[in-house]
């Protein structure tokens, strides 16, 4: 099914029919087939809605660059219309800087939120990724003034070697929007989610690094938090059958 929102159209599936709802914000490039699980796990009991963001899976990519906020704002407006009252959110990375920005500014009423690694927080750089940061930009400045004949094909050649896997797998189009994305810091938003919020996270994930979670579980009241020692950013399919069972438990409290 899709919703149509101004110049967005956003693929989404609703799964069951339950009273309650819980609604799915997977992670950055992430669809509805890696929620396979959760999603049939939940819709005997539950409404379940999940969705494909702008650029992944069937919602096309609009004509114009985005923001965190215009995600959180088209996902507002998603919820509204579709008349999802209290969801329940179960988010994943990405999925964590929308929920944060729907529960505290955008005022968007959960029951519950459940955060599994989530992004959010801007790691500081450190002098290695400074010192490369400043040579890409020097080395785009060169090409830019001085190839304009082979330009495009060397600013490609220069991304690959530069640039991170998320930002050499996306299309051209999407490339400002990724910078937009991961150079938000939500730091100041944590502090005001008052709902209860369930963190689960994996030891040892380098995307979204354990001391993050750490933070976020003092800056939120009523958080609470689970550490799987062995974990990494993919936390919910390294331990499936356990993260099921634990999330039945937060829902039911």
């Amino acid at each position: 099914m899709y919703y149509e929102f101004l110049d967005y159209e956003l693929f989404y599936e609703k799964c069951g029919c339950g009273k309650k709802n819980i609604l799915i914000l997977p992670g950055w490039g992430e669809t509805r087939v890696t929620f396979f699980r959760i999603i049939n796990y939940f819709k005997e009991n539950y409404t379940v809605y999940i969705l494909d963001y702008p650029g992944f899976g069937n919602s096309p990519f609009p004509n114009k660059d985005m923001t965190i906020y215009d995600y959180a704002i088209l996902i507002k407006n998603f919820l509204i219309d579709l008349k999802i009252d209290n969801p329940i959110i179960i988010a994943h990375s990405f999925g964590g800087r929308i929920a944060t920005i729907l529960s505290t500014i955008l005022d968007i009423k959960v029951e519950k939120m459940l955060f599994m690694d989530i992004a959010g927080i801007k790691p500081k750089k450190k002098f290695r990724q400074w010192i490369r940061e400043k040579i890409y930009k020097l080395k785009k400045k060169f090409i830019s003034y001085f190839c304009k004949n082979s330009k495009e094909r060397r600013l490609n050649r220069l991304r690959k070697k530069y640039g991170s896997t998320d930002y050499n797998t996306l299309p051209q189009n999407m490339l400002t929007t990724f910078r937009n994305v991961v150079n938000e810091d939500l730091k100041c938003y944590f502090k005001d989610i008052k709902s209860e919020v369930l963190l689960i996270w994996g030891a040892r994930d380098i995307d979204t690094p354990l001391k993050d979670a750490y933070y976020i579980n003092k800056q939120i009241k009523n958080s609470h938090l689970i550490v799987f020692k062995d974990g990494d950013h993919f936390t919910y399919l390294q331990y499936n059958d356990a993260i099921l069972l634990i999330i039945e438990e937060f829902i039911k409290n």
